[in-house]
């Protein structure tokens, strides 16, 4: 497998307005009317799908292996949070991205998201048991 190249500044940015499944109560991560961490996790990574999305090659794909999450703020219904993902750091097949989630000019979270690069075939295999 020939790995794409992908350097560190490389980004995107994904938007959500905050709903009532997208909070804790919903998720189950929590009993108040708020963006959910759980939430906050999935925007951080569809960033970091979204970043590699338009230069990876045909046949390969990136999973989520490890993620560190800061949820700093709340954000109540109907705010619209923005997430830039910015790849930090490539070491082989190991991707690792900064993410900073935004309500305005507010930090809600910041997140660190780790990828591995991977044949998508191969792993579905796997993961079916194949």
């Amino acid at each position: 497998m020939e790995l794409p190249d992908f350097s560190p500044g490389l980004s995107a940015r994904v938007e959500l307005t905050v709903t009532d499944a997208d909070t804790a109560q919903a998720l189950g991560s929590g009993d108040v009317p708020v963006l959910g961490t759980p939430r906050v996790l999935a925007l951080a990574e569809a960033a970091t799908v979204a970043a590699t999305a338009r230069t990876i090659p045909g046949g390969l794909t990136t999973v989520g292996t490890r993620a560190e999450v800061e949820h700093r703020a709340p954000t109540p219904l109907g705010r619209r949070v923005t997430a830039l993902a910015t790849l930090a750091k490539v070491d082989g097949r190991k991707l690792i991205f900064d993410v900073t989630v935004r309500d305005g000019e507010e930090l809600v979270a910041e997140v660190r998201v780790e990828r591995v690069i991977l044949d998508r075939q191969r792993f579905i295999s796997k993961a079916l048991g194949d």
